[in-house]
């Protein structure tokens, strides 16, 4: 089994009903998911977010095994 990182949106305070979740085989992959899912379907603009925001969604990063 391969080692890879998964947010789910609806784990982020504020979005509990969003269904988006997205799995990366690397963080570098994920962040560009996340920062592609939060521009499309919520209207955020990554570059915005500050360090605080950054530190709390890498909270929500799980390690997955597929």
């Amino acid at each position: 089994m391969a080692l890879a990182y998964s947010y789910a949106c609806r784990d982020c305070e504020g979005m509990e009903t969003c269904p988006a979740s997205v799995t990366a085989a690397t963080k570098e992959e994920l962040w560009k998911l996340t920062e592609l899912h939060a521009e499309i379907a919520h209207g955020e603009i990554p570059a915005d977010w500050d360090p605080e925001t950054r530190a709390y969604l890498e909270t929500l990063v799980r390690e997955v095994r597929v």
